[in-house]
């Protein structure tokens, strides 16, 4: 081989290891790049809130509808709008300013009128409640929710979070499509309450039209009007003026993470029906719920929980076949005292709480007991 062919395979021999070593290097550098790309995707997934602003609260918007996901064809029509037909990335959209109060993210855990909510979905809201607040990145949940039955879900939440972070349920009386919404500045409200250092430990909270109330106490005291929530016996608890959330009163029945009732493991709950009470009202109610399967019987009675002797009757019978009758009353305001007679029938008194609330109490209780002296002690505590 002469000189010049030799020279030349030399070069050819460099010019392919120094191909083979580059290729290499855009291989490793290609699969750290993707491995890179994954993990950025599953740390994405991971993330329950936007954390971009670390001077903000990080507070998740759980979205179940109701009317403050509601919408019309017709800006004036307050009363005919279809519940629950915005999703929730659209409900917070239309409040571009909470970016500048918290970081805020949205999860759509339902979307239906509140006359919707079963048992079901009051447990599958309260494990994601109870998740996400156990996560150290999450500063305070807001609820969305319909107002029809929001008094109910809050107290339920009220009962069984395990956590002392601020928990707010929000909703509205007009729809988002209606002139004068007050979906949009009671959810900025809700925000804000939330992301309050002193709306810690505070217990589940409640806010429309500029109050702020407990779960406990708060009810829906008119069919349409924008102040229809109202804590008329004992207050409420706070208030929110222009840019500042005031607090004045504290909550003083035992709740969130000082309640005993776990809902972790339960897969359902127990039946508990209301019975109202009226005139000439007869004691085969009583028997249809038994055979229905109630395991408690909430009674709407009148004035101080006082029934009727077919009432009564259908009560005792109730009693021994083993279902819980607690008496509360269909006045709205007022404690419901425990008589002698509760005590020789074997009856619970419901204490201040109304009838849909104490339908809630006494299906949480029934999970830990049937003995109605302990279960007149839970409505004595909470």
């Amino acid at each position: 081989m002469n000189v010049t062919k030799w020279f030349g395979a030399v070069l050819l021999s460099v010019s392919l290891l120094m191909t083979a070593a580059c290729a290499n290097t855009n291989t490793q550098e290609n699969n750290q790049s993707e491995k890179e790309s994954a993990t950025s995707e599953t740390k994405e997934k991971n993330t329950t809130v936007e954390t971009g602003n670390k001077s903000l609260s990080n507070i998740k918007v759980l979205a179940t509808g109701g009317t403050i996901a509601g919408s019309s064809d017709s800006d004036t029509d307050t009363t005919g709008y279809k519940s629950g037909s915005l999703g929730i990335d659209k409900v917070i959209d239309s409040v571009p300013q909470l970016k500048d109060i918290a970081n805020v993210t949205g999860e759509q855990v339902a979307n239906v009128g509140s006359e919707n909510v079963d048992n079901a979905l009051l447990l599958k809201l309260a494990k994601r409640v109870n998740q996400l607040l156990n996560d150290d990145e999450v500063d305070g949940i807001v609820v969305t929710h319909g107002t029809d039955t929001l008094e109910e879900t809050a107290y339920f939440l009220h009962l069984v979070v395990k956590s002392d972070k601020p928990v707010v349920v929000v909703g509205s009386m007009r729809p988002a499509s209606a002139i004068s919404a007050d979906g949009p500045l009671n959810l900025y409200h809700a925000v804000k309450i939330a992301s309050t250092k002193e709306a810690k430990g505070k217990g589940v909270m409640v806010t429309l039209n500029d109050r702020i109330a407990s779960a406990r106490f708060i009810t829906k005291t008119n069919t349409t009007t924008t102040d229809s929530f109202k804590s008329l016996e004992q207050g409420y608890i706070g208030e929110v003026a222009g840019e500042v959330v005031s607090f004045y009163n504290e909550p003083t029945r035992k709740h969130t993470a000082d309640s005993e009732f776990d809902i972790s493991k339960l897969k359902e709950l127990p039946q508990v029906d209301i019975l109202y009470g009226y005139q000439n009202d007869q004691k085969y109610m009583y028997d249809a719920a038994v055979k229905a399967g109630a395991k408690g019987i909430v009674v709407a009675a009148a004035g101080n929980g006082t029934m009727s002797t077919e009432a009564i009757k259908g009560a005792k019978e109730a009693v021994k076949k083993d279902v819980v009758i607690v008496r509360s009353s269909r006045v709205g305001n007022g404690i419901v005292t425990h008589e002698k007679m509760d005590d020789e029938l074997h009856f619970v008194s419901s204490d201040s709480l109304n009838p849909q609330k104490t339908r809630i109490l006494l299906m949480l209780a029934l999970t830990k007991t049937k003995d109605p002296d302990k279960i007149q002690a839970y409505f004595e505590q909470y």
